[in-house]
């Protein structure tokens, strides 16, 4: 197999890996315009400063000796099969680089014969490019489960980011689905990792010299809608990776079919909403103070699908707010939904000079058809806001109903004499188990 066919199947097997990248599109150059996307090969990452930088995604190998169940590489799966060498790859990187496609290297593998060998092979293309090329650009690496620590050493003095997917969010799912990844020979490299990182950190405070371990930290990808699990579990495991492997990152990738799986039900879709709510989940968890047990529970295992997280959370400790906006401080107001953490330290900046209204805060940026709800400026409302869960509920899910076909319930609220008279909420955790898939 020639170069070219190499790289178009070795590209388009690797975007399935949502890691900090995004995959291309079918859009080919156009006479009298500019720029050319393919289907595979060239993905986007960013700088520590913001900027957006090209990458080669492309696996190793897709000759894979595993069989995971959801993965389009796996050992059964009826697909054309082929490996780069060290130097062809080293090659093809150098050889992009140097015609200014791309500014660095995302390099995954399916296993080849066992990890260690697989391990041997991405090193030996790293050291190329690095040793050989004088190659200085980015490179994320994605060690291989179940690896030494040797060898871990050895590619994170290699590459800038190292990744171990974690792939599922369960025990029992991944012993389901991929049989041939046991959850100790996923997390024992993540843990190398973890302490290489910390280790370096350390070296390089006493010698100003000394090599790097993958400086730009460590990250993982988990498979959602694939099993089970719910988002309670997925959180609580997102949180506890934080804490315990320091990740930069933690992905999720919601499961679409690459091929005929018994995974996959009649009339599937793939859950691209609940991954947006997991992103925005995550958000909270590491700028905004939350714990995952406060974003949902044991009772509310699942995310609202027509509600972020934060709005999630505010409807459900209504007794928090309203916040006043003069005088609260920076915690209470980073719980506001509309306020980020930049019109946060806006708010705390302007608020030095003069007392704040309404008005100031669209001017700060405060996205107001969410925050009018839950604020007070000057202990006083926003003028025809009604403090109450039901009304809040269907006015902040209105459009979301309106594209889902759930316009059911009243859209006029009217005040009841009678105690019990409107019901917290009418219809919500219907809404929630119907777009969840528990009814």
């Amino acid at each position: 197999m020639d170069l070219g066919a190499k790289l178009e199947l070795l590209t388009e097997g690797a975007k399935y890996d949502v890691a900090c990248t995004s995959s291309g599109v079918d859009r080919g150059g156009q006479k009298g315009k500019l720029g050319n996307a393919l289907a595979g090969g060239i993905c986007h990452s960013f700088a520590a400063d913001g900027r957006c930088i090209s990458l080669l995604k492309v696996l190793l190998s897709n000759n894979c000796a595993y069989n995971c169940a959801y993965c389009v590489n796996r050992r059964t799966a009826d697909v054309p099969r082929t490996t780069f060498t060290p130097r062809e790859l080293a090659e093809l990187t150098y050889g992009f680089y140097r015609r200014n496609y791309i500014e660095g290297l995302f390099l995954s593998s399916g296993v080849v014969k066992n990890p260690d060998y697989t391990m041997e092979q991405m090193i030996e293309c790293l050291w190329l490019l690095r040793q050989e090329y004088g190659f200085c650009g980015y490179i994320h690496a994605k060690a291989i489960p179940g690896s030494s620590r040797e060898l871990i050493h050895r590619l994170g003095l290699l590459a800038d980011r190292l990744s171990v997917n974690l792939e599922l969010p369960s025990e029992d799912s991944l012993n389901r689905l991929a049989p041939d990844k046991p959850r100790e020979n996923i997390f024992r490299p993540m843990a190398a990792i973890a302490t290489g990182i910390e280790e370096n950190r350390h070296e390089l405070v006493r010698y100003q010299h000394a090599p790097r371990f993958a400086p730009a930290g460590s990250s993982t990808q988990m498979v959602i809608g694939a099993t089970p699990d719910t988002d309670f579990q997925i959180m609580r495991l997102t949180e506890s990776l934080y804490q315990k492997y320091k990740h930069k990152r933690i992905f999720f990738s919601a499961y679409i079919p690459v091929a005929n799986s018994a995974l996959t039900p009649v009339g599937y879709t793939p859950p691209l909403l609940r991954e947006h709510r997991l992103y925005q989940a995550d958000w909270l968890l590491r700028f905004y103070g939350f714990r995952a047990e406060e974003i949902l529970d044991e009772a509310h295992p699942y995310l609202d699908p027509l509600l972020d997280p934060k709005e999630n959370w505010a409807l459900s400790h209504l007794d928090y707010f309203p916040v006043e906006v003069n005088t609260a401080d920076r915690a209470q107001l980073l719980r506001v939904p509309g306020m980020g953490v930049t019109s946060v330290e806006r708010i705390l900046r302007a608020r030095r000079q003069a007392r704040l209204g309404f008005e100031d805060l669209r001017k700060l940026r405060v996205v107001m058809k969410r925050a009018q709800y839950f604020v007070t400026c000057s202990g006083k409302m926003l003028p025809g806001i009604y403090f109450d869960g039901e009304s809040i509920y269907r006015n902040l899910t209105l459009e979301a109903r309106r594209r889902q076909g759930l316009l059911f319930e009243p859209e006029v609220t009217q005040l009841s004499l009678f105690d019990g008279g409107r019901p917290l909420l009418t219809g919500r955790e219907d809404v929630v188990k119907c777009l969840t898939g528990q009814l």
